[in-house]
């Protein structure tokens, strides 16, 4: 096996019948060709050339070595030409688990432009709060949000998302508009489970807000909602709530602090990722950072 390169080199000069032109061809230096095709011929133990001043001829063994190691490497070369087109054209299934509302709210119409893109790729998306196990089930990449927890796992990071406060004219109407983080604690603040603290930043100042309200819960997309429907202040990833504030539904509060940004991640099993994987992480990355 460790004479496999040797055999293509090999090859070239038999087709050339020159050291020279093959020298040439494979853009190294005539000496060390003429070693490389030696230290073969050591190898081997038999003289696969007959190396005279004007020309060279292949032996009789040279000539059976050639006929056999032509078909292996016009494989090989066939293969590497089949593999490059595979990773500008990638085919087959893209198994992907994505987290619900991210994937709802925000990376559908990327994911619509990524499928126009490889059209020979088709889908199987496992929309899910839980974090599946790359390991023990079929899932080609995870992304997720937010810090991971160590593991053996890959995670390769593909987006920072910034975070602000966001709710609608008519609760502020109603409930008046905080000129301060040490206000929020008076308001209806919309909050996600396990997480009863907000740190806003604003500059080098960071403020931590012991967030209250009426509505906790797992779900960004209903935090968004609720926001929407007047129930309180949301701290909402700025992708996630753009729509709704070019829209007039939402407006910043407190716009000048903003909540820590959102990693996100495509977490793989291996380093060693096929073509449609690795073609999906690049461009969402692409997208999100």
């Amino acid at each position: 096996m460790s004479h496999l390169n040797d055999m293509a080199l090999f090859v070239e000069v038999a087709r050339a019948k020159s050291f020279r032109k093959a020298a040439t061809v494979l853009d190294m230096p005539n000496s060390t060709l003429s070693r490389r095709i030696s230290e073969l011929e050591k190898a081997i133990g038999l003289r696969l050339l007959h190396r005279t001043t004007r020309k060279i001829e292949l032996t009789e063994a040279g000539q059976l070595y050639y006929e056999r190691s032509k078909r292996i490497v016009d494989e090989a070369r066939l293969a590497h030409e089949q593999l490059g087109a595979m990773l500008k054209q990638p085919t087959g299934v893209l198994r992907v688990s994505l987290p619900v509302d991210f994937a709802t709210l925000y990376l559908t119409p990327i994911i619509v432009d990524f499928a126009q893109q490889y059209p020979g790729i088709t889908f199987e998306f496992d929309l899910t709060p839980r974090r599946v196990d790359l390991v023990a089930e079929p899932f080609d990449v995870a992304i997720r949000m937010g810090e991971l927890e160590d593991s053996s796992l890959i995670a390769r990071l593909i987006g920072r998302h910034s975070r602000h406060l966001y709710a609608s004219d008519s609760y502020i109407e109603a409930q008046g508009e905080p000129t301060t983080p040490a206000e929020l604690a008076e308001h209806e603040c919309i909050c996600l489970l396990r997480i009863p603290t907000w740190t806003l930043h604003k500059g080098k100042m960071t403020a931590d807000v012991s967030a209250r309200g009426r509505f906790t819960l797992n779900s960004m997309g209903m935090i968004r909602a609720l926001a929407v429907n007047h129930a309180g202040i949301a701290l909402l990833p700025e992708k996630i709530a753009a729509e709704d504030l070019a829209f007039g539904r939402l407006r910043h509060i407190l716009p000048e602090w903003q909540g820590t940004p959102v990693s996100i991640y495509a977490v793989t099993e291996t380093r060693l990722i096929p073509a449609k994987t690795q073609r999906f992480i690049e461009f969402l990355s692409s997208k999100l950072m």
